[in-house]
């Protein structure tokens, strides 16, 4: 009987140590996907403070596109924008070319 009852305590410790080698192995496979998610955040929170700086830097340009545009200054008088318009046309084409098309 003393055998039988050794069998069955050894029987049970093993079941106990294949139990326990199950629960280790899938608690290190929840460690390396807890690291894995990390790393993912940390690359996103990048990823995202980038996005924000490149958003400021298009939002900025567009502000001076719009601000140098007469189509979006409605509050200003009509010579204002026509002096506007042609001052903006004279940056872009070069200074004097408007008054020279408009007397040819």
């Amino acid at each position: 009987m003393m055998n039988a009852d050794m069998d069955a305590v050894e029987a049970e410790n093993q079941v106990e140590l294949e139990e326990k080698t199950r629960l280790i192995n899938q608690v290190l496979e929840l460690q390396h996907t807890l690291e894995d998610l990390s790393a993912r955040v940390d690359a996103v929170k990048e990823e995202n403070l980038k996005l924000k700086s490149e958003n400021q830097v298009l939002g900025q340009y567009i502000e001076n596109l719009m601000s140098a545009s007469s189509v979006f200054q409605t509050t200003d008088t009509k010579s204002k924008r026509k002096a506007c318009v042609q001052k903006n046309t004279e940056d872009f084409w070069g200074r004097g070319r408007l008054g020279e098309e408009e007397q040819g």
